[in-house]
């Protein structure tokens, strides 16, 4: 998806290559080790949970998935730890073109405080190919946008982690967004994250807002979408993938 990491080839040229960039030959991996001097933000249970269906249950946000402190707090945890620079090889080369800021965790315990947190009730109802939601990939990301980055159209792949697990859906919680401050100053601008059906045409494009959570499903179904540039301040979001069993 728009903030995925990465995406698979489908019909043209400039999609991007799916699979995590660890992963692809010749690049190191960029994954961190999760390093006890930094705690993560505590995450309150959310009790009255609503989604706002985009197209049916494939695609969908959650409004004040996290609260506005609790945004903030994990966008300072995460300039503490330190981003990387993310880019892509560009269309030629059978990609997107990416620029952004990336950090990759593994913490299970983060992945199921989230999923706990209220995000396991939004998919009691959803099965795919016969399997349910049974949690998180603990594989946790946090990009960074910076005025002028983006993110072209891609689609999202699923990822065998084995026993039966795959991602299904691809979990994004915006950091901030362009109701985060009564400040017009501290308002972020574009980034946009834009959903195209098979003939090129727009299902859905979604501004980010703080704390919102937006959620789609990847893999063979996944709808082609780019993340739009931002054009002033910074867009800060945190990464996962709904697994399924």
């Amino acid at each position: 998806m728009e903030d995925g990491s990465g995406g698979r080839k489908r019909g043209g040229p400039a999609m991007a290559r799916n699979g995590e960039e660890e992963k692809r030959g010749g690049k190191k991996s960029n994954k961190k080790n999760w390093n006890p001097q930094h705690q993560w933000p505590p995450i309150k249970p959310k009790s009255h949970l609503r989604s706002t269906l985009l197209k049916s249950d494939h695609l969908f946000t959650v409004e004040n998935f996290f609260s506005g402190a609790e945004s903030k707090a994990f966008v300072q945890v995460a300039e503490s730890m330190g981003f990387r620079q993310q880019g892509s090889l560009g269309p030629s080369k059978g990609e997107a073109f990416r620029d952004n800021d990336r950090i990759s965790v593994e913490d299970p315990l983060l992945a199921h405080a989230i999923w706990e947190s209220g995000l396991h009730s939004l998919f009691h109802n959803i099965r795919v190919h016969g399997k349910v939601a049974v949690g998180l990939n603990p594989n946790i990301r946090f990009y960074r946008y910076k005025v002028g980055q983006r993110f072209g159209r891609h689609i999202d792949e699923s990822v065998d982690l084995g026993g039966g697990r795959t991602t299904q859906y691809t979990l994004l919680i915006y950091l901030t967004g362009s109701l985060m401050s009564k400040t017009k100053n501290e308002s972020l601008v574009g980034g946009e994250t834009v959903f195209y059906n098979h003939r090129g045409g727009v299902v859905a494009e979604v501004a980010p807002l703080e704390g919102m959570a937006l959620l789609h499903i990847h893999g063979y179904n996944c709808m082609l979408h780019e993340a739009r540039a931002v054009t002033k301040n910074v867009k800060y979001v945190l990464r996962s993938d709904v697994v399924f069993a």
